[in-house]
């Protein structure tokens, strides 16, 4: 029987629980989640075609959910309110992750004057909880709170290789879609590459979700030792040098892992 998974900053117990939304929460998630990152306002229309609900109670629970502030108006159209915004800060467990994070990848930003980023692992994917950049950074991909593939980015790579052998199974299960010609998709060479990562402790991925950039990055662990997510740096391919920028990126990694560890 497998054990319960320890929460990576506290150490604690995480108990899974099992779905119990009813028929209106069940409505209401994928009129939220109908939001992309680079989406400002839907319509009315546009939240019906991408959620599959009746015109009818989509309108009905979109008006429910503007009194609630979880949703604004603008417009005839809707948007996504200051309400779940300031919900999200309270989310204690990332708040910390975030926070512990933060200085020492402000620290690896001067030595490095690249791009940081910090992820942690979710489903299939990794979510980035933090990302700060120098002016010429990177822009594009990746955001504060967006998603990745764990098989193709260097923080998912780092986060896929102390994983249970359950995850990779489920990763390769799913498909190893394409993003650019260099992204790997054989589950063979993919598992190569996650016994090197392993092994020399860093993860390197070479334009594989945009050409012309190359992540390096470190696990971190937090308290009892459990992986708590992965820090990276990006940067342009003609000027990474990931042997140059490898000793700071695993002291600011064993820096956060310190500081979760004696986290209260």
């Amino acid at each position: 029987m497998d054990a319960t998974p320890l929460d990576p900053v506290f150490g604690s117990t995480v108990r899974a629980c099992p779905d119990s939304m009813n028929s209106v929460l069940g409505k209401v998630r994928p009129i939220l989640e109908a939001f992309s990152a680079d989406d400002d306002s839907l319509s009315l229309a546009d939240l019906v075609r991408r959620t599959g609900v009746a015109k009818a109670t989509v309108h009905r629970l979109a008006q429910e959910l503007v009194e609630w502030g979880l949703l604004e108006r603008a417009g005839c159209d809707y948007r996504l309110g200051l309400r779940l915004f300031e919900i999200g800060q309270r989310v204690h467990r990332q708040r910390i992750l975030r926070e512990v994070a933060q200085p020492y990848m402000e620290d690896l930003l001067l030595a490095t004057r690249e791009t940081i980023h910090f992820a942690i692992h979710d489903g299939l994917d990794v979510v980035y909880l933090e990302k700060i950049l120098p002016h010429r950074g990177l822009n594009e991909e990746s955001r504060v709170a967006g998603r990745l593939p764990l098989y193709c980015t260097a923080t998912g790579k780092a986060i896929l290789a102390h994983s249970p052998a359950g995850l990779f199974a489920e990763v390769v299960a799913n498909g190893l879609k394409p993003f650019t010609r260099h992204t790997i998709t054989s589950p063979g060479r993919l598992r190569a590459q996650l016994d090197r990562v392993r092994d020399q402790g860093i993860a390197t991925e070479a334009e594989e979700i945009r050409l012309g950039y190359l992540s390096v990055a470190v696990p971190v662990f937090g308290r009892q030792d459990t992986l708590a997510g992965a820090l990276s740096i990006t940067a342009p391919t003609y000027r990474m040098d990931p042997v140059a920028h490898s000793g700071a990126l695993r002291t600011a990694g064993l820096g956060i892992g310190r500081a979760l560890r004696s986290a209260l």
